[in-house]
């Protein structure tokens, strides 16, 4: 037996197999129970109606607006029949408390939203006897029992029973100056409204450019993983030459400081000191300038692998185009779960045992005894569901380019690799997908646990428990960095060998571990090259965006469109370039697999491409130069053979 109970394979084939099973089943079968479970929570919220409180809206007395009520014991008010009575009216509806989600508004249930602004009380009046004077003239009569909110609540600001439209059931005030009050909250940094006012006015005037520019983000990253491939070694031997210059150049000025203030020196204590400081930085300048110079030494090859995997990765991208499109798939899926994901929330916030609020007088529904820890169960969805897409897109990539790796006429392959490997991860390997993703899920968790008690601690005095917590943080951001790099590649081999997910990471690990430098400088340059085409699309964004508005006199209006273009920008490159870091790494151990079970002799030959096999020991190139020229002479051999023996038999 493997790891976890798996079925331990010895002798690995290492090319992909025809005839699969599936694997991890068990742990197929655990997620879709526990979708089930999130599909239940839906459906409890619908069936005891916090969906249609949601959708339909209700007032502070828990009646439902456009339906008929069931009274709610100890409330007064509650059981009305509002069906003529389908939108929500906020007396003040900008008495909002955002941070403890409470509206501290008294809600109803009225026919129609107002259609000019209430001035006075006489105004509301007449608003209450348009919409049937059951709920609203009560507010008005004085001798209606009096709650402390009440008092406040017959619109406290008259200029906010202002004129409203119905917005999702909602009488939506139109009066701006309402919502001015979110925005100067949200927006901290902004001190004058007049700022605030301008920076929203020239994202409005700009919108047009606005959508352009982040096309031209778009455009500009899938057209920078084809050609990457050419720029990669300019960019690497750029790379090189800067740090080893930089280094060079800060030795040298570190010596000549310490050289000039020995001969400057004065007879003190502090001069000693600092000349002392100075030999320190110099001398450690020095060794670490020695051992980088060593590792680009002994790892310009590795770098030369480097540089070949980006080549061939531009290749694959040439082979199979619809790799492009896998970025939108992923955020398609990503965005139709998070957007559930956000309705059954708020359906769960609306959802639960109505309570009356001692201290506002309101309605309240409220999830209490076994049923509050729904949220719970729902919040360790939103991230196995979403690392669950996630680890879905990195096996359909790693699929896809083992299957272009192992093929060696590139003329036969398969007409869409992209969906055959689709096809393979829904049939066979889900339960794989959901294992890994639930590793991942395991340390996440803790980690954002822990996150949120730092920030609950900031401005404390126990500066050394946020200190320990901020260790505890960055460990598990480690471990959940190495875990993905990791599940990426068990992923792959699961690709390879249709295995389970223990032993496909076990085999991925010891293919990793006896390529420890390969894969350090593959990681290091590979990544920072990645980091520079990003920047790379940002920057050209950008400076398009400055002279596309350059029109605008105004620069404070620049502002706020820049920065949306460039965070477009830098998150469309991410998506794409990350694509391309999953198939330079499937490639990488495509090409380690490759090396270490074949060395080009007959029956042994090399799946690699022309560009890997150039960075292969100059030896293994001869024995394959040598292997192809006997297998050359022998087939010339052959012939001859076959011509004489035809001539002898005529």
């Amino acid at each position: 037996m493997g790891c976890c109970g798996s079925a331990e394979v010895r002798d690995p084939q290492w090319k992909p197999l025809e005839d699969r099973s599936c694997t991890d089943l068990p742990w197929f079968l655990l997620f879709t129970l526990f979708c089930v479970g999130m599909g239940a929570i839906c459906g409890y919220t619908i069936v005891t109606g916090g969906a249609s409180r949601l959708v339909f809206g209700y007032d502070s007395y828990g009646n439902t607006c456009g339906q008929r009520n069931e009274a709610i014991e100890g409330v007064k008010l509650s059981g009305l029949d509002h069906t003529d009575r389908k939108y929500v009216f906020f007396l003040d509806p900008c008495n909002i408390d955002i941070v403890q989600r409470k509206i501290k508004s008294m809600a109803l249930c009225v026919s129609q939203c107002p259609t000019e602004e209430m001035k006075s009380y006489g105004d509301l009046r007449r608003f209450a006897m348009i919409n049937g004077k059951t709920l609203i003239s009560l507010l008005l009569k004085t001798n209606l029992p009096q709650s402390p909110l009440l008092l406040t609540l017959r619109c406290p600001a008259l200029s906010f029973c202002s004129k409203a439209l119905p917005v999702f059931n909602r009488c939506t005030p139109v009066d701006i100056s309402c919502y001015s009050k979110f925005a100067e909250a949200v927006v901290t940094f902004v001190s004058d409204n007049t700022v605030l006012h301008r920076l929203i006015a020239g994202v409005v005037a700009s919108k047009e450019i606005i959508v352009g520019l982040c096309l031209l983000a778009l455009v500009l990253s899938m057209i920078l993983m084809v050609i990457i491939r050419y720029i990669s070694a300019v960019l690497v031997w750029i790379l090189t030459f800067i740090v080893v210059l930089g280094s060079l150049g800060g030795t040298s000025v570190l010596w000549w400081l310490y050289i000039d203030h020995r001969l400057t020196m004065n007879e003190t204590v502090a001069s000693k000191d600092h000349m002392q400081a100075l030999l320190v930085y110099a001398i450690s300048a020095t060794v670490f300038t020695v051992i980088l110079l060593l590792l680009m030494l002994f790892m310009r090859k590795r770098v030369a692998l480097t540089i070949a995997l980006f080549h061939v990765a531009g290749k694959v991208f040439i082979h199979l185009p619809l790799l492009v499109l896998q970025p939108f798939c992923t955020f398609l899926a990503l965005f139709l779960f998070w957007v559930y994901w956000i309705l059954v929330l708020l359906f769960l916030g609306t959802t639960g045992i109505p309570e009356k609020n001692e201290e506002t007088g309101l309605t309240e529904f409220r999830l209490s005894g076994p049923l509050q820890y729904l949220t719970w169960y729902h919040a360790v969805g939103l991230i196995w569901i979403s690392e669950f897409i996630l680890a879905c897109q990195q096996m359909t990539v790693a699929g896809a380019v083992v299957t272009y790796y192992f093929t060696r006429d590139k003329n036969k392959l398969p007409l869409t690799p992209i969906l055959s490997s689709v096809l393979r991860l829904m049939r066979y390997h889900l339960g794989t997908v959901a294992k890994g993703s639930f590793i991942i899920t395991l340390v996440k968790i803790p980690r954002l646990i822990l996150m949120y008690i730092y920030n609950q601690l900031k401005g404390k005095e126990n500066a050394c428990a946020r200190c320990l917590l901020k260790a505890c943080i960055c460990c598990l951001w480690c471990l959940e960095k190495c875990l993905n790099y990791l599940n990426q590649n068990a992923y792959a081999a699961t690709a390879i060998n249709s295995t389970s997910f223990c032993t496909s990471a076990r085999d991925a690990f010891v293919i990793l571990v006896e390529n420890a430098l390969r894969v350090a400088a593959i990681n290091t340059v590979g990544d920072f090259v990645l980091f520079l085409g990003k920047v790379l699309i940002v920057t050209c964004t950008a400076f398009a965006g400055v002279l596309a508005l350059n029109y605008q006199r105004d620069y404070t209006e620049w502002v706020l469109p820049l920065i949306i273009v460039c965070l477009f920008a830098f998150l469309v490159a991410h998506c794409f370039l990350s694509i391309f870091e999953i198939v330079v790494d499937v490639l990488f151990l495509c090409f380690a697999i490759d090396t270490k079970y074949n060395d080009g002799t007959p029956g042994k030959e090399f799946y690699m491409d022309k560009a890997l096999m150039v960075t292969y020991p100059l030896s293994y190139r001869l024995i394959i130069s040598v292997n192809i020229t006997t297998f050359n002479s022998s087939i010339k051999q052959i012939v001859k053979s076959s011509d004489s023996i035809l001539f002898s038999a005529k």
